[in-house]
């Protein structure tokens, strides 16, 4: 409730774009329906759709009478009303898909479900998401992948999420990190250009939209977009 409360805030007393995220986790179909009815009717359009995960330890089990996975999910909301749906995407392939391959047929279901585009798992090899672009094109999918960014201020802690997500971590990566354990200014400072350059790579590469993983540290997203200039516009 709380979340729904603040989402609803932005779009009603902002100039903000909010989305708000719903899983299949831990509730029916009425009650999904139920909670994006009331984002529709408070001005929210946007939905990050997502099957969820089950809690450490257990593997995945659809609720009752709920939304099995994410494409049901997206078809559901999309009978509710017609909102903007982002999706999951994953380049390294999502850890409980059987092969690469059934995973980009599961991202094409979602988005013919009626998504709108896909949202990457992050990723640190740029190669990795190009290919990854060039095997959508492959299957037919020609909605928006955008680029998940992580800036990663702790290496202990980006190492632990990718273990878990299925994400490789360069070697290169973790020598930028060597000898900073005590240093949490230099570790901000590997973080916020080791994204900049990041983005910098795929916009060469013709990438023009980007979504950030802030893991509540949304000073290190912000520095990353002054360095790419991207400032608030002056005061008037």
């Amino acid at each position: 409730m709380r979340t729904h409360t603040t989402v609803a805030r932005i779009a009603q007393e902002t100039g903000l774009i909010p989305a708000a995220h719903l899983t299949c986790v831990g509730a029916s179909r009425d009650e999904v329906d139920d909670v994006a009815r009331q984002y529709w009717e408070a001005g929210v359009r946007h939905i990050v759709a997502l099957r969820g995960d089950p809690p450490p330890g257990e593997a995945y089990e659809p609720h009752p009478g709920g939304y099995a996975y994410a494409a049901d999910l997206v078809a559901g909301l999309k009978r509710v009303a017609d909102f903007e749906i982002s999706v999951a995407a994953y380049p390294e392939t999502h850890p409980a898909a059987l092969n690469a391959g059934a995973d980009l047929d599961n991202l094409k279901r979602k988005l013919d479900a009626g998504a709108t585009r896909a949202i990457t798992q992050f990723f640190f090899d740029t190669s990795v998401y190009l290919h990854f672009l060039d095997r959508c094109l492959a299957a037919g999918i020609t909605a928006p992948i955008v680029p998940g960014i992580l800036p990663v201020s702790n290496y202990a802690q980006a190492v632990k999420i990718s273990a878990m997500c299925g994400t490789s971590v360069p070697d290169w990566l973790g020598h930028l990190f060597d000898g900073t354990d005590d240093d949490q200014e230099i570790r901000r400072l590997v973080a916020t250009v080791v994204a900049a350059e990041q983005v910098r790579l795929l916009q060469a590469n013709g990438v023009d939209e980007f979504h950030f993983y802030t893991l509540n540290r949304p000073d290190l997203t912000y520095a990353i977009a002054h360095i790419l200039g991207v400032r608030p516009a002056a005061p008037g």
